[in-house]
């Protein structure tokens, strides 16, 4: 069985693995977070990492059509070289020490930019590609972890953005930086026929997931969606913060 798991382990992880993509369907984040925190519960997730990447690059496969004219390209890439710029140090530090150290820490800071969020607080000024990529910098450290997209999405939240557009952006800045990371995981040893295998697998259950969560975006308001994603950020902090003090 691939990464020694038993057929309950796989029977729970394929669960988890289509609930991840509908959420990923809707808001455009959550999917590594939400697979990863649930995969931590009945196995060690790190070697599922690269599989979560790969996961991500084939729903944007998915998703393309759609979003390709709602992306904002300046700040994709702008996002893009703040992360690029510090992810060979954290993928070394990540195999180094573990994961829990990061994931305690961006949980940390993505439970109280929640709160604030939750009290109606936006950031009133635009915001230039020196922020992104500072934002960028702080999500490639992240990344290593396989939550690299919270803090950006905790960024874009708090900032005066059409749903469409903050959901293309994070799908598009979400898959390019997977594209970034997979290299430095191949390099530590953690990409295995295993990854490509389980990739392959979980195709049509991310298929469905991906089809559920976006039917139900073109029925949401700009206001539900906002709630929705803070609500989601506020979850996907304390299931960090849980994990990591267990």
């Amino acid at each position: 069985m691939l990464f020694d798991l038993g057929l309950e382990q796989v029977a729970a992880l394929t669960i988890a693995l289509v609930g991840a993509a509908y959420v990923r369907g809707y808001s455009g984040f959550g999917f590594s977070a939400i697979f990863i925190a649930s995969a931590a519960l009945i196995t060690n997730p790190l070697p599922l990492i690269p599989v979560v990447f790969a996961c991500e690059i084939i729903m944007t496969a998915f998703q393309a059509r759609g979003i390709r004219a709602h992306v904002d390209w300046r700040r994709v890439m702008a996002l893009l070289a703040g992360a690029a710029i510090v992810l060979p140090f954290s993928v070394s530090a990540m195999l180094a020490f573990g994961a829990d150290t990061a994931r305690l820490a961006v949980s940390t800071i993505v439970l109280v930019m929640s709160l604030i969020l939750l009290s109606g607080w936006t950031l009133t000024r635009v915001i230039g590609s020196p922020g992104h990529m500072g934002v960028g910098a702080v999500s490639g450290l992240c990344n290593a972890a396989g939550i690299g997209g919270l803090p950006v999405a905790a960024f874009m939240t708090a900032q005066p953005m059409a749903a469409a557009a903050f959901r293309a952006t994070m799908i598009v800045y979400l898959t390019g930086l997977d594209l970034i990371t997979m290299p430095f995981l191949w390099h530590g040893g953690l990409v295995t026929w295993d990854t490509a295998i389980a990739a392959a697998c979980a195709f049509p259950f991310l298929g469905l997931g991906i089809w559920l969560g976006s039917r139900q975006f073109l029925s949401a308001s700009p206001t539900t969606f906002r709630r929705f994603a803070v609500f989601l950020l506020l979850i996907l902090s304390v299931m960090g913060l849980i994990r990591t003090v267990l």
